[in-house]
């Protein structure tokens, strides 16, 4: 086709286009002419995609509305058929283990006062490597050995001393030694970065000096350049390996709200009172709402749902589900705004620490890897960068550093739930491993439905997948210790 040609057709179509608006506005000025005073014209409904209707905010209020009278109508319930089971006092006795077993002493609160045998432990290692005490090689062994210990002593001492604990003092003790198994971690392996890196630079300017030794004027001005760039490194007030090896700031990376080690952190410059005196009262409150919608709530539908899940009974389980499925997600979110926003902010103003990025919008998850990634992101920052980087930088594959990621995820949600019921089963690990091909599957959805379908499947996972594992547990746990033999 030539150019004229091209030039004609482009004409023609912008005479349509032109003619086309014409004719509307012609037409819409003759039936506004008319005597009958027309009041239809071309519109979609408001529920239509295509009316582009984005305003649901009265929708919104009605939803809240109905589920604050829906929730007020179960807590009556609740109060009429169980009456009150709230006990402050029960608390502390099972936080603490006082009272359980045949002995008074207070086994959990002993346990977490030695986690910080483990953490000193690896500092002392730490500045053996350093002033060359020891071996690298022989002193990453020990820390490996320090670091599969520490989450393996919960495990120890519960099997000799399982009667001294309750429940949720074990599990308080795991998660713990959890969070300071992964510290440790971060810990060892980024002073080892901070060697590696020393190495490499020493052999650097080994190479630079005899580079300087040699008459070559290009080779030099690089090597003034590089010396430049080494004077900037070092910045006045940042701290440099191995001055970053000591008590002090060991133990503040051990309470600082990330999983993540670094010598220098960012920090606030003042404390906002304001701001701290609110986290602080909604950690307060959100412990006790949290135990006591444990304790009035959940407990019952638990202990309800064992004899429909022993006869297999579809209608009464599905019936059980969704009746612990409210207070369930209930208490998780609860649980996600105490851990994530109210205590974490809290250690956050406390220690100056600047980087407040503990969750993203995971309640805009349009699959489940969105999920995943944005929901908690200390842990998610961990494992990019001391698991799924470090696998991909070898050489392996995205997908195969993904899978090492979740089983590594789901290996420890089997630990924080067998190791405090002293009852191994695979039912969180398989729910875990099982979230890759959910994935897979949300991410379809989303391309061949849209996005707000995507989103449904992730939180219907949350709200139903849950109280379901949940279920499975106790229902394995009753028989095993409720059970006449």
């Amino acid at each position: 086709m030539s150019n004229k040609e091209e030039n004609a057709l482009r004409y023609r179509r912008a005479q349509s286009v032109t003619k086309a608006e014409e004719i509307t506005e012609k037409e819409k000025k003759a039936r506004n002419s008319q005597l009958d005073k027309p009041i239809h014209k071309p519109r979609d409904s408001l529920f239509s995609w295509s009316s582009e209707f984005t305003n649901f905010t009265g929708l919104v209020n009605w939803g809240f509305l109905l589920l604050t009278i829906g929730g007020v109508r179960l807590c009556l319930e609740n109060f009429l058929k169980y009456g009150i089971r709230v006990n402050p006092f029960e608390w502390i006795i099972v936080v603490t283990g006082y009272h359980e077993g045949q002995s008074h002493q207070y086994p959990s609160v002993i346990l977490l006062i030695f986690s910080v045998v483990p953490a000193v432990f690896a500092l002392l290692v730490e500045k053996a490597i350093a002033r060359d005490v020891i071996s690298s090689k022989m002193g990453v062994s020990v820390q490996i050995f320090n670091i599969i210990s520490t989450v393996s002593l919960p495990v120890i001492v519960l099997n000799f001393k399982g009667q001294q604990f309750s429940f949720v003092g074990i599990t308080t003790v795991c998660l713990i030694y959890l969070v300071l198994f992964l510290k440790l971690w971060s810990y060892v392996q980024t002073n080892h970065w901070c060697r590696q890196g020393m190495k490499a630079k020493q052999f650097k300017n080994k190479l630079r000096r005899q580079s300087l030794s040699a008459p070559n004027w290009n080779e030099l001005v690089n090597a003034e350049q590089e010396q430049s760039e080494d004077d900037i490194d070092l910045s006045p007030g940042l701290v440099k390996y191995p001055h970053n090896l000591n008590l002090k700031d060991l133990f503040y990376f051990l309470l600082a709200p990330t999983l993540c080690y670094e010598l220098n952190f960012p920090r606030t410059t003042r404390i906002r009172k304001r701001f701290l005196i609110k986290r602080l009262l909604e950690v307060v409150f959100g412990i006790n709402l949290v135990l006591a919608l444990f304790q009035q709530w959940m407990i019952p539908s638990v202990k309800n749902a064992v004899d429909p899940f022993s006869e297999l009974d579809m209608i009464k389980m599905t019936e059980r589900l969704l009746k612990l499925a409210v207070p369930n997600h209930l208490i998780w979110l609860c649980l996600f705004y105490l851990s994530f926003h109210s205590f974490l902010n809290l250690m956050g103003e406390l220690l100056h620490f600047a980087d407040r990025n503990f969750y993203n919008d995971w309640w805009n998850a349009t699959n489940i890897a969105v999920f995943w990634n944005t929901w908690n992101m200390p842990v998610h920052v961990w494992a990019v960068r001391h698991v799924y980087k470090p696998i991909t930088e070898m050489g392996y594959s995205r997908a195969l550093a993904s899978i090492v990621v979740f089983f590594i995820s789901a290996f420890f949600h089997e630990y924080l739930v067998s190791v405090p019921l002293q009852m191994f089963r695979i039912w969180a690990f398989l729910g875990m491993m099982v979230q890759p091909p959910l994935s897979i599957i949300s991410k379809v959805v989303e391309v061949k439905v849209g996005s707000r379908w995507g989103n449904i499947i992730v939180w219907s996972s949350l709200i139903l997948g849950q109280p379901l594992a949940i279920m499975m547990y106790y229902h394995d746990y009753a028989l095993e210790h409720f059970t006449p033999k």
